[in-house]
């Protein structure tokens, strides 16, 4: 840290991403990316794109948003493209929190939550999570707080369901209820819906797990036109060409070929059964995961030792040295072959 370093931030933490080798001698099962590549629509849109970047993108994403209206139901102002989905979080946190609203968000969630309201200067509360690590609805029920709810939930991929969050919504009527949901397409439910009904709700995803656009940094924020507009202030007043020309196609595309990612998000989760049922019949805890990854123990190893010896065999996966949860690991869901490596490989070390 410089001397020139600005008190307001010396105090920040900032956020750890998973590990991303450049080695490519890992199995990476550590940071929730699609292990199926874009589809071929994309990659060419992204490609033509690449002899225009002398020019700025569409500070509005114009075709991209109208596309979104049409694959969400929502007209184009109640929908904001972003340079992925923190963008969009950091955005609402912004404009939804400060000190008379402070932030209220799991013990046990997306680690990114802390670090922006600490970019942000925004005091918060983390509710612990009950013993099975399962959010409570009812500690959110006229909370009185900007509420911030990962669903599914990260990293343990549990879910709340619709009536839950609608009940959060319509308790907290003088709050934003920020819904992320990063991981939805894996079999949770869209609180999209919820929308007509809670003009507090604002509703957050990303094209980077089920979409195969990690690299390409889309998210957007969905919401009531009146959220939207609160949030269009911010993005204009910082960075008005937030989505580049190439990740604007791209994104465009993928909509186009939808019916490419829901086949490969039902590859997933055949995957994610399989594995669950493998990594169960060697004694290990996994919770029942609605994400493109699993969260489980073994009695046999512990969280640490278990990453560490995964790795040394070429396997990357995430462990988080937190209490409650720092006996698990969190596995991405790969193909079919990386997962029959990532399970002989667990066999080899516990014995199974």
């Amino acid at each position: 840290m410089s001397r020139f370093f600005s008190s307001r931030y010396r105090a920040l933490q900032p956020y750890v991403p998973g590990e991303q080798p450049r080695d490519q001698r890992y199995i990476k099962l550590n940071t929730n990316e699609s292990p199926f590549p874009p589809s071929p629509g994309v990659q060419a849109a992204a490609a033509a794109e690449s002899g225009r970047l002398q020019l700025y993108s569409d500070p509005a994403c114009t075709e991209l948003t109208n596309k979104l209206a049409g694959l969400t139901g929502l007209r184009p102002e109640q929908l904001l493209c972003t340079n992925g989905s923190d963008e969009a979080l950091n955005f609402a946190f912004m404009a939804f929190a400060d000190e008379a609203r402070p932030l209220a968000f799991p013990d046990v969630t997306y680690g990114f939550y802390p670090v922006i309201a600490g970019l942000d200067h925004i005091p918060y509360e983390e509710i612990p999570v009950r013993a099975d690590l399962r959010v409570d609805p009812e500690d959110y029920l006229g909370i009185g707080k900007t509420v911030v709810l990962a669903n599914p939930n990260a990293p343990t991929g549990l879910c709340l369901s619709l009536e839950e969050i609608g009940a959060i919504a319509a308790s907290n009527p003088d709050n934003v209820v920020i819904v992320d949901e990063a991981y939805v397409d894996f079999g949770g439910e869209s609180a999209l819906g919820l929308l007509k009904e809670h003009e507090n709700l604002l509703v957050v995803q990303t094209f980077s797990k089920s979409r195969s656009m990690a690299g390409a940094r889309l998210g957007f924020a969905a919401g009531s036109e009146a959220l939207i507009g609160d949030l269009n202030a911010l993005k204009y007043a910082s960075n008005p060409y937030n989505v580049n020309r190439m990740t604007a196609a791209a994104g465009c595309a993928a909509i186009d070929e939808d019916a490419y990612y829901r086949a490969n998000c039902a590859r997933i989760c055949e995957n994610r059964a399989w594995t669950a049922a493998a990594l169960e019949a060697l004694g290990f805890q996994v919770l029942p995961s609605r994400a493109n990854f699993l969260f489980a123990r073994s009695p046999a190893l512990g969280g640490e030792a278990l990453y560490r010896e995964l790795k040394e065999r070429g396997i990357l996966v995430r462990h988080f040295a937190k209490p409650r949860i720092e006996d698990y690991i969190r596995v991405t869901v790969g193909t079919r072959e990386q997962m029959k490596i990532f399970i002989e490989t667990v066999k080899d070390l516990i014995g199974g």
